[in-house]
């Protein structure tokens, strides 16, 4: 009988391609298009940012308060307007609203929300997170192609510095059940470094790397790295612009819940497991013997308990 790894493996292949005439996107991947082609000042960066975290609210602001909630001057947001291709702000605020309009009467109602409870509002916006990284799915040909680029470097390193580091800790240990060389990086500096030039050294082509919020400079620094040695490099974040994501070849930019004292990663929690699909079904054979061989060690030294 295959394994509860095995059976996955076998039945949840990612298909390329729409399933219907029609998908559904959300507001927050239609906004990182929108902004994504202009090359943005930092400052426009900011503006850019903080529509796409808070378009529900920020898509019916005028100019002054919305160039008072991100801290800039009026005339930097008419300029943002005109750099992403409006007349003016006027002109961007309406494309907001259609945006944000558009994805409230195709989706359910709005729940009420409780606002009285933190702990309930919180698994409310990592309930909003997921819904948008699933419509982010309908279209998964970027999720096919990295995995497949990611299982066929030989070694793959993963990079997850402070509070990223448990996700890359989950994600290179399961990588490990089917992939023959997957290398671990948590510490920045120079053992990064070390580890990142060997890779390349040995032929490895990709890396993925985690950058989750507060955002780690060691991090940026040792993606410019693994850039610099030829790496090519994917990012698991929740930025779709800024200074790490410019660096990397493939961005999922993915929310976290920020309700509570620490954040929640539900959301890229499920993108770092459907890029771990993508390496699977890059390398079907290979996997099932992988995972075959580690049944057979973990039975004979008896690594799990008997359920």
């Amino acid at each position: 009988m295959p394994s509860p790894q095995q059976a996955r493996a076998q039945a949840s292949a990612i298909t390329s391609g729409r399933t219907g005439p029609e998908t559904e996107v959300s507001p927050t991947t239609r906004l990182r298009a929108l902004f994504d082609g202009p090359h943005l000042s930092p400052g426009q960066r900011r503006i850019a940012q903080y529509l796409i975290e808070h378009i529900n609210e920020a898509a019916f602001l005028s100019i002054t308060d919305l160039a008072d909630r991100v801290g800039v001057s009026q005339p930097s947001v008419t300029r943002f307007a005109a750099a992403v291709g409006f007349s003016g702000y006027p002109a961007l605020r309406e494309s907001l609203q259609s945006i944000t309009l558009g994805a409230l009467a195709g989706g359910p109602a709005a729940a009420e929300v409780n606002r009285s409870n933190e702990l309930q509002a919180a698994v409310d916006a990592e309930i909003e997170n997921l819904e948008n990284l699933r419509r982010d799915f309908a279209d998964p040909d970027q999720v096919i192609d990295v995995g497949r680029k990611l299982s066929q470097s030989t070694p793959l390193t993963i990079v997850g510095l402070r509070i990223s580091a448990s996700l890359a800790e989950y994600f290179a240990y399961a990588a490990r059940r089917v992939h023959p060389d997957v290398r671990l990086v948590t510490q920045g500096g120079s053992v990064a470094y070390d580890a990142l030039l060997q890779s390349r050294e040995a032929g490895g082509t990709w890396v993925l790397a985690f950058s989750m919020p507060r955002h780690a400079q060691e991090t940026l620094t040792a993606v410019r790295v693994a850039r610099s040695a030829g790496l090519k490099v994917a990012l698991i974040t929740d930025l779709a612009l800024g200074p790490m994501a410019d660096e990397a070849d493939a961005t999922f930019a993915i929310g976290t819940g920020s309700r509570l004292v620490f954040d929640s990663y539900a959301a890229p929690g499920v993108m770092a497991s459907a890029l771990l699909q993508a390496m699977i079904d890059a390398g079907p054979e290979r996997t099932q013997a992988r995972l075959e061989e580690y049944e057979q060690i973990a039975e004979q030294h008896q690594f799990f308990l008997r359920e």
